[in-house]
């Protein structure tokens, strides 16, 4: 396999070390790596998923392997940050967010009734969103969303985007590396617009200041 992967320059745009796991590992090797990248977004799915579909048209990776695990490893990392958000709690999430500068526990509440409505649907959608699709298992977490219903969600946003990388690193043999530079404009755009909302609401926020109220202990929730 060392040898194939190599000829191909399947280890071009990717950290050695996930070029070492699948190399070693195979399919499941992919898996463990995009588990890894949604505790740690920096690391690129778009880099190593169709690098795991090149390596199922070279023959040393099974694609139908390549796209069952790299989705397991999806719902895995995604299943580790749900957890830290339940264990998080929204208690200590309010208690947080009552010390950070110009965030107003309203804030909080807010954004907790929002997701309450939108939820599975963020979840979904999310999982097809650079960086997003990693951090919208916390608050699911927080939120104490229904597992079946967040694993659910998961597996089938995952899918679909795993499903989409792996099969364009597949089709596009040794050019997959050409993914990637699709993706970074994405992600650039995805990034860009988040970094524009937060500089609004900061300018509203300093523009317009104001106390926020903690919600009293015994009022139901939104």
């Amino acid at each position: 396999m060392d040898s194939v992967m190599a000829a191909g320059g399947i280890d071009g745009g990717a950290p050695g070390w996930v070029n070492g796991l699948m190399e070693t590992l195979g399919a499941p090797g992919a898996g463990i790596a995009i588990a890894l990248e949604n505790l740690f977004p920096p690391i690129p799915s778009e880099v190593i998923l169709p690098m795991a579909g090149f390596a199922a048209s070279t023959g040393t990776m099974n694609l139908l392997a390549a796209l069952v695990w790299t989705t397991v490893g999806s719902v895995a990392g995604a299943l580790a940050l749900y957890g830290v958000g339940a264990l998080l709690g929204r208690d200590r999430t309010v208690a947080i967010a009552a010390k950070l500068p110009l965030v107003k526990v309203s804030d909080i509440e807010r954004t907790e009734a929002w997701f309450l409505r939108h939820g599975p649907k963020a979840v979904f959608f999310g999982r097809m969103i650079p960086v997003f699709r990693s951090l919208i298992s916390v608050p699911a977490g927080v939120e104490r969303m229904r597992l079946p219903m967040f694993l659910t969600l998961t597996t089938l946003g995952s899918a679909i985007w795993n499903t989409v990388f792996v099969l364009a690193g597949y089709l596009l043999g040794e050019n997959w590396e050409d993914v990637a530079g699709y993706v970074s404009a994405y992600s650039k755009l995805v990034l860009g617009a988040a970094a524009l909302a937060v500089v609004a609401f900061l300018l509203v926020r300093l523009l317009r200041p104001g106390a926020g109220t903690r919600r009293a202990s015994g009022a139901p929730r939104a």
